[in-house]
C-alpha cells in the first residue's frame, strides 16, 4: 500500500549554493538500488565512501545520509558523522557502526532511529521508492560547533553557513 505522496524534491539544491567535489563508493552506485548491506533489516552497514579534491580551505568533513522520502514532514536522518579531520578522504564500509573508532575528534550524532550510528534503509512496506543521499560536506572550520546531543536539524543549520562544498551519491530502496 503506497502512502500516495508527491515525490519530494532533491533537498540539496534548496540550500545555499556551494561547489561540488567527487565522491565514489564501492557500495552505492548513484541512482541505483542499495545493496542489502545498506538495508536496516539485512546488513545495516554504512557504505564505503571515498572523496577527493575538496575545496581549498576545508578543515573538516561532515558525512550524512538523509532520506527525503520518509513519510514525515522532515524526512529521516540515517547517519550524521561530524568533525572528521580534513586529511581523511575515505571511510571504510562499517565506519558508521555504533561504538566504531573514529579519527581525531570525529563523532556520530543520534540518527532519527535513536542510535549514535548509521541506520540502514527501512522504508514502510509497499511505500514508494526512497532515495538515500550520502553526502560528504567540506567544512571551513575544524569543528562544526555541535556536540553529541545536537539534532540532525542543528547540524544541517550549521552546515548551511559553514559548508564549502558537497560531494553527493545517492542510492534507492523499496520494500
Amino acid at each position: 500500500m503506497s502512502l500516495d505522496r508527491p515525490v519530494t524534491p532533491d533537498p540539496y539544491p534548496l540550500l545555499p549554493t556551494v561547489g561540488t567535489f567527487p565522491v565514489s563508493s564501492d557500495d552505492v552506485s548513484d541512482g541505483a538500488p542499495l545493496k542489502d548491506d545498506q538495508v536496516a533489516d539485512k546488513g545495516n552497514t554504512s557504505p564505503h565512501l571515498s572523496w577527493s579534491d575538496a575545496p581549498e580551505g576545508t578543515k573538516s568533513f561532515t558525512v550524512t545520509c538523509f532520506d527525503p522520502d520518509a513519510p514525515t514532514p522532515c524526512g529521516f536522518w540515517h547517519w550524521v558523522l561530524v568533525d572528521l579531520p580534513a586529511d581523511i578522504t575515505s571511510l571504510e564500509a562499517g565506519a558508521g557502526a555504533e561504538g566504531a573508532s573514529l579519527p581525531g575528534n570525529a563523532f556520530m550524532l543520534r540518527n532519527d532511529g535513536g542510535q549514535h550510528a548509521f541506520m540502514g534503509a527501512a522504508p514502510p512496506q509497499g511505500d514508494q521508492v526512497h532515495r538515500y543521499y550520502f553526502v560528504v560536506h567540506a567544512v571551513g572550520e575544524d569543528s562544526l560547533g555541535v556536540d553529541a546531543d545536537a539534532t540532525p536539524a542543528q547540524v544541517s543549520f550549521n552546515l548551511a553557513f559553514k559548508t564549502l562544498g558537497r560531494a553527493i551519491v545517492h542510492g534507492t530502496y523499496r520494500h
